[in-house]
């Protein structure tokens, strides 16, 4: 059973832990939106396959899947990968899902954020979104872990923490009033302080060039451990994300965490710039509830957008000469963990990369 908290995580003593704390496991969902996932969603499923595939060899994996795909999903994940019944309208579990919690006794609960896509009807990007709303509370039910409801529009993929005190955040995203155009700056800073137990937030102007979701955190900086982050890099001063990882470069020196550590910046070079295909937009269903997707698109590609497993790090490949850098940059900065690079490219034409597929269960108990 699943109860509904009538409090706020940081007055009940729960914090939102750094991703390299321990985990129980994983949570995805699986692809299949067509005017998402190009194909009818069969290419991304056997990218999501083999991203679930490596991160079950560290923790244990669920996949969320509509009525309809489960038999598919079923046959085409391995055994050990739990497969349940869990209504979506699209496989973002980062953003759509609960933020987990817990507290210096081990308890695990939920935080159930106000989901709206990336900022409902005033942006139109994805509707209807009345599954994904419920995606949350599910996960939790089914974990019989206890549950906040947050009064804040946000997504898991805008911030960012180091597990002590600090948290990222840009400010084209989570100050956007396509999403809580009814709070100021101090309302925001509050309802994040109260439901992440967070003191200290660095704010960035802007996310990654061409990133839909108006700029998700997770896609252009974040956490290695405390008072290191890595930040998504070009030294093409011609390039539009120039500017963008120049400024957050500068503000992130000029920083200091919570802890009062200033902290140190690891520049990963971005691949080079990709575009979407005739052939990948073709694939793609088009519908006036979603965003159009052309052909020559920017695609927001960037190597940061990893995800932090127990024991290993399961990151982003895109057939691109900066690969090799990329990886071996992680395999410095994570040398106690196994670098699993994935071909990526099938998740970056959805929108996201590997951690906006997947939603960490830090290791715990329930109430």
């Amino acid at each position: 059973m699943s109860n509904l908290i009538r409090s706020t995580p940081r007055a009940d003593g729960f914090r939102m832990p750094a991703e390299w704390e321990p985990h129980a496991g994983c949570w995805m969902l699986w692809p299949q939106r067509r005017d998402t996932w190009r194909n009818g969603g069969k290419p991304a499923q056997y990218a999501f396959v083999e991203v679930a595939t490596q991160i079950s060899r560290f923790e244990r994996v669920t996949m969320g899947v509509n009525p309809d795909q489960f038999e598919n999903a079923r046959a085409m994940l391995p055994p050990q990968i739990r497969v349940v019944e869990l209504s979506n309208n699209d496989a973002w579990i980062r953003d759509n899902g609960a933020t987990f919690v817990v507290s210096e006794e081990g308890v695990v609960r939920g935080v159930d954020w106000t989901f709206n896509a990336w900022g409902g009807l005033r942006k139109m990007m994805y509707f209807p979104w009345d599954l994904d709303e419920l995606v949350p509370a599910k996960m939790l039910e089914i974990e019989s872990l206890d549950r906040y409801k947050a009064p804040l529009v946000t997504e898991g993929g805008a911030i960012h923490v180091d597990g002590q005190g600090t948290l990222l955040a840009t400010e084209s995203c989570l100050l956007n009033p396509n999403r809580n155009p009814d709070l100021s700056k101090a309302e925001i800073e509050q309802h994040l302080a109260d439901y992440l137990d967070i003191s200290r937030i660095i704010w960035l102007p802007r996310g990654v060039y061409e990133d839909e979701t108006d700029g998700h955190v997770d896609n252009l900086c974040c956490f290695l451990r405390p008072g290191l982050v890595a930040l998504t890099w070009t030294d093409d001063r011609s390039d539009p994300q120039y500017e963008r990882s120049a400024e957050a470069y500068d503000l992130l020196r000029s920083a200091r965490d919570a802890s009062g550590r200033q902290l140190e910046v690891r520049k990963i070079h971005q691949p080079d710039p990709m575009m979407m295909t005739e052939e990948e937009a073709a694939g793609l269903d088009i519908v006036d509830t979603a965003l159009l997707r052309p052909a020559g698109e920017r695609l927001a590609g960037s190597y940061i957008n990893f995800y932090i497993a127990n024991g290993a790090i399961i990151a982003p490949q895109f057939g691109d000469r900066h690969d090799s850098a990329a990886f071996h940059q992680l395999a410095q900065l994570f040398p106690n963990r196994e670098i699993v690079g994935i071909a990526a490219r099938e998740i970056l034409l959805g929108g996201g990369n590997i951690h906006c597929i997947t939603q960490q269960q830090p290791a715990g108990r329930a109430t």
